[in-house]
């Protein structure tokens, strides 16, 4: 569901507004009378105009009571701007609607992240409802239309995730993909069985929901760029017969956020102008255990003939993304990819839950990544390929094995990007692995427990600003 809260701009405040949110250093509306002068307000209140800090103050509104929330931005910095926004708008729950006026400031930056705190997943019946209507005063039209496409962008990508497994098999996901604007290719499972995706093919075999691959495809007139979008699309992921103990088993469903972070970037690109071409590829899968499930020991042949010892099928995250990044390579030439998935938990032990790994071949393109990553907020931090680490994926028997059978050199993350590069082709390629900040236990600032769409708007930044 998209987001519910609708965003309007004017060019000054309704003096009736019942809930108004004015920044400190802005000067007041003449017809909002205040009991006590705002300095003095904020010296009693000693606000010291820190991002996210509000002081209420009840004003007259004829024979009713209204709201004046003066609010406080920071240093004014991107990061400061959302985390006032979000603030805001948290503070606006169950209300009809909230007035703004905007600092002197990127509106986008605000816009977005005002509707991505208002996002809610339910299903049944609803609770405390968002804020029903933003109004942003004396902001931007066309950067507030930005903001609003690509907090959008992050819902549907938060929608899919959050979405049960009991509905997303990869069916219903490969059908959310047909349902956008763009060209898309579907491989069933005699599709997938006759183009030699061993390893998508392996991964689903023990589900009765059987896998895909979808392609979507964005092409505008003009792109001298070809980039190739990649995302892990396991609808659930019970390990396998490399069962995941309980705890870890109950947000697997999640365990396609990288696949949604691509379907909702590609939707999103022709609204907001992208020149570059895009082909995005989601390997989806369910990761069930049964007596057609594939088991340790087995060997499988990937896109293209590699073949891989599965050691461990806990560790199918890598397989379907080996065909998905074979395929990108030996058939549609990208200039560089990227892929995107919930990968590892060692890179929740690493990173922790706000800050994204990413490993690349490319330092150019690691650079531009990890900078749209800082302006958007969707924080990346560089990782190594540490080639000492390879013989981890050494097989007896195939070209490789899946994961490091022993923990021989206990690098989790790193060997698991190392497994991914063998499939690229030496073409630049990077890997966002998101496992550790595609999930947010808490509701705060921009996210809400669940999935929180990480990615969107870094790929969004990267692939609309460049």
């Amino acid at each position: 569901m998209p987001i519910q809260t609708t965003v309007s701009v004017l060019p000054q405040a309704p003096a009736d507004s019942a809930l108004l949110a004015v920044p400190y250093d802005s000067g007041l509306d003449p017809q909002v009378e205040l009991p006590v002068p705002v300095a003095a307000l904020l010296a009693h209140y000693e606000a010291k105009g820190e991002a996210g800090e509000i002081v209420e103050i009840p004003v007259t509104r004829g024979d009713a009571v209204g709201r004046v929330l003066l609010y406080g931005v920071g240093d004014g910095s991107p990061r400061a701007l959302r985390k006032a926004a979000a603030t805001l708008t948290r503070r606006a729950k169950g209300k009809p609607s909230l007035t703004v006026v905007l600092p002197s400031c990127d509106a986008a930056v605000f816009a977005e992240a005002a509707l991505l705190a208002a996002y809610t997943f339910k299903i049944g019946a609803q609770g405390t409802t968002p804020v029903g209507a933003l109004t942003l005063v004396g902001a931007d039209e066309e950067a507030v239309r930005r903001g609003e496409t690509v907090a959008q962008a992050v819902a549907l990508a938060r929608d899919l995730t959050n979405t049960p497994s009991s509905t997303k098999t990869p069916a219903w996901l490969a059908d959310q993909a047909t349902g956008t604007d763009l060209e898309v290719k579907i491989w069933e499972e005699e599709e997938l069985r006759a183009d030699g995706f061993g390893g998508i093919l392996a991964v689903g075999q023990g589900s009765v929901h059987p896998p895909r691959l979808i392609q979507l495809s964005y092409a505008p007139e003009g792109a001298d760029r070809h980039i190739v979008l990649v995302g892990k699309g396991i609808t659930f992921d019970s390990g396998g017969l490399s069962l995941k103990p309980t705890d870890n088993m109950k947000t697997q469903k999640t365990d396609m956020a990288g696949g949604a972070v691509v379907i909702a970037v590609m939707g999103a690109l022709a609204a907001l102008g992208s020149r570059v071409r895009v082909t995005g590829l989601v390997a989806a899968a369910e990761n069930m255990p049964s007596g057609t499930a594939q088991r340790p020991s087995d060997v499988i042949t990937h896109y293209g003939g590699t073949t891989v010892e599965v050691t461990n099928t806990d560790a199918e995250g890598r397989l379907v993304l080996a065909d998905a990044l074979a395929y990108a390579d030996a058939v549609l030439d990208p200039d560089a990819m990227v892929d995107v998935a919930t990968l590892t938990g060692a890179i929740s032990v690493a990173l922790g839950r706000n800050i994204g790994a990413v490993y690349s071949s490319d330092d150019e393109l690691a650079d531009a990544l990890i900078a749209a990553g800082a302006e958007t907020d969707d924080r990346l931090w560089r990782m190594p390929l540490i080639d000492d680490y390879r013989p981890a994926l050494d097989s007896p028997i195939a070209d490789m094995q899946n994961a490091d059978l022993g923990g021989r050199y206990g690098a989790g993350s790193i060997t698991a990007a190392l497994f991914l590069r063998e499939f690229t082709g030496k073409r630049p390629w990077a890997h966002l692995d998101i496992a550790g900040v595609g999930r947010s236990t808490v509701d705060e600032g921009t996210v809400t427990k669940g999935a929180t769409g990480f990615g969107v708007r870094v790929l969004i930044e990267w692939l609309t600003r460049s």
